[in-house]
């Protein structure tokens, strides 16, 4: 029996995995599907659909062959020492030291963004304080370990006062526990007990007999019809009180609750209806702090704010609108993360593609391939040329037409001398699309344009211009306005950019990088910049702020 006790509360820790989707490299549209688990072996998809697909399908294979959650297993968030679970709501639930409360689940929780899933085997308070979580299985209730006397666990709980057992009396009330905290059983019955219930001792003859069926109070407790009350709604792992008063609060919250699952379930974010959501869920829960004079339930309205604003500001990020009352942030001349993604997808193409060594020669194939990106056809003059900080544009042109990379219509001295009334045919035979390739880029006509004055805007910048900056300090600019987050900082999250991706960028050795952010830094491009041995810090001058294509 000691055996089995000790078994009993040895704690295991919960399993834990992730499956995520990550790019396999800038500019390309495969992606790859990883698995924490380490029998997993990565998958490289050719889209983004495709890979969210598998990433999905490998996730629920492992759901279906996976065990059980444990019932006696740690929580997976709990043992990395997590402090974002929610609070016991009162002296009852005190939770035991290797989780927080509830029945130990299988939960999975995600980014809104689809690229990463982690399963993890937590008890469901753990569950409830990630907002994307959805519970896929419930472990059953553990059944109370035996006593050295006999008896169960549970039987040594005090009976209720008023219910205590007597011979020849209805047995005594026993609390039993289940994973939503512990309830009474008035079911419980002396047979089930494994004793003979007693009949009802004969009345006197004197005595009248009584009609059970004309006076329902003495009718047998098991004959009377169970008092059911009305279902109860849910909401953020909260219970709606069937008696909670006003009538129209209890049903906007079980409303409310409904609803924050619908969304749970949806394929793909709609962060307006998120934002609607929560800040309805903020006010009706106002309302029921107001109520029942809950200090939690006045915290979770604030945080019901919070988050609804976030979802609002995201929103409007996303469709390149500005907060309500106010004028744009940055008046972009890309507006939207689409053309922010296909402006660092050209650059990519052209780092991995260029046919001449260089910083001049990287800098104009730059400028050519924007011109002939969707249709490997497009119409160039000399001023298109003459504008570039070139040392020789005529002998550069020529070793791209030698190369075979560039087809002009005429000679290199009538390009560079024709006039916009007269523009010279070129093509680039590795953009051109047939019907085995459909050329490197996906965007459409009208947005070529748009991303080839973009990059006229950016190296032809008046402050770079004047400043007679050559073709590295110009390409170094291009790559800082692709790199910097919405607030101007470089890198992801502001952390740097790194200097052998900028110094291969921009064609030049790394040791010669901080001298080209000198020149952007004395050109008011960049401020704060710092250059260490691997990575360049700093961020961008609100003045080009509006050239910038941030990181999403």
């Amino acid at each position: 029996m000691g055996v089995e006790a000790h078994a009993t509360n040895e704690r295991v820790t919960g399993r834990k995995w992730t499956v995520r989707l990550d790019p396999v490299g800038r500019g390309r549209a495969d992606v790859r599907v990883s698995c924490s688990r380490p029998a997993c072996a990565a998958q490289v998809l050719p889209s983004a659909a495709a890979g969210r697909t598998a990433a999905i399908a490998h996730l629920k294979a492992h759901l279906r062959a996976g065990p059980a959650p444990r019932p006696s297993a740690q929580c997976a968030c709990r043992a990395e020492e997590c402090h974002t679970h929610i609070r016991p709501a009162g002296p009852r639930e005190r939770p035991v030291p290797w989780r927080c409360g509830g029945a130990v689940v299988l939960a999975v929780v995600t980014d809104r963004e689809g690229r990463w899933w982690q399963v993890m085997e937590c008890c469901s308070r753990c569950a409830a304080a990630h907002p994307t979580a959805k519970v896929v299985a419930t472990a059953p209730a553990a059944e109370a370990p035996a006593r050295s006397d006999g008896f169960r666990a549970d039987a040594a709980a005090p009976a209720t006062p008023g219910r205590t057992a007597t011979p020849g009396g209805p047995a005594a009330t026993t609390p039993t526990f289940s994973s939503a905290g512990p309830h009474f059983s008035h079911s419980a019955t002396a047979t089930a007990a494994g004793t003979a219930v007693p009949q009802q001792a004969s009345a006197p003859p004197s005595a009248p007999r009584s009609d059970h069926r004309s006076d329902p109070r003495s009718a047998p407790r098991s004959a009377r019809p169970p008092r059911r009350r009305p279902p109860r709604g849910r909401i953020a792992q909260r219970l709606v009180p069937h008696d909670l008063r006003p009538v129209a609060l209890r049903d906007e919250l079980t409303e409310l609750g409904e609803l924050f699952r619908a969304y749970q379930a949806r394929t793909e974010p709609d962060l307006a209806m998120l934002a609607d959501l929560h800040a309805r869920k903020a006010e009706a829960f106002h309302a029921w702090a107001e109520a029942t004079a809950d200090t939690g339930l006045r915290l979770d309205a604030r945080r019901a704010e919070q988050a609804a604003a976030t979802a609002r500001l995201q929103h409007l990020h996303r469709i390149g609108q500005a907060p309500d009352g106010e004028g744009p942030a940055v008046a972009r001349l890309l507006t939207a993360p689409a053309q922010w993604n296909h402006a660092r997808s050209v650059l990519a193409h052209v780092a991995e593609n260029a046919p001449l060594p260089g910083a001049e020669a990287r800098l104009l194939v730059v400028m050519v391939t924007l011109r002939t990106a969707q249709s490997g056809v497009g119409n160039l003059v000399g001023q298109d040329i003459k504008g570039l900080p070139l040392p020789d544009p005529e002998q550069l042109v020529g070793q791209l037409v030698e190369s075979g990379w560039l087809g002009i219509s005429g000679t290199v001295e009538e390009l560079i001398a024709s006039r916009p009334e007269n523009p010279t045919r070129i093509t680039v035979p590795s953009l051109t699309p047939d019907e085995d390739d459909p050329g490197p880029f996906t965007f459409g006509r009208k947005l070529r344009p748009k991303l080839s004055g973009w990059a006229q805007r950016v190296v032809g910048e008046k402050k770079l211009r004047k400043g007679k900056t050559e073709a590295d300090v110009r390409l170094l600019a291009l790559a800082l306005a692709t790199g910097s987050d919405g607030e101007g900082r470089l890198g992801p999250g502001g952390e740097g950019i790194g200097v052998d991706t900028l110094s291969s960028w921009c064609a030049v050795d790394p040791g010669d990088l901080p001298a080209l952010v000198d020149r952007l830094t004395a050109a008011d491009w960049l401020a704060e910049a710092d250059v260490t041995g691997t990575l360049l810090t700093g961020r961008l001058t609100e003045r080009v702020l509006p050239l910038g294509c941030p990181l999403t």
